[in-house]
């Protein structure tokens, strides 16, 4: 199952956590600030450490791939 989902009717299509209004963005926003993981995680309650890091997986595997 995968970890991020497009869904029109959900934030316009933006992607998501599955099963959460929780924008992926977020986590790398955070990320990129500096912050770490498990600063994300208290900020955003509803994604769970699991659902996190199977989207950083799915990112990664979706850029090597591109590579």
């Amino acid at each position: 199952m995968d970890a991020i989902v497009r869904d029109r009717d959900i934030l316009g299509g933006t992607p998501v956590f599955r099963g959460t209004r929780v924008p992926v963005q977020a986590m790398f926003d955070y990320l990129e600030g500096g912050e770490t993981l498990e600063d994300f995680l208290v900020g955003f309650p509803t994604v769970s450490r699991e659902l996190a890091v199977s989207a950083l997986e799915e990112a990664k595997r979706l850029l090597l791939e591109r590579a």
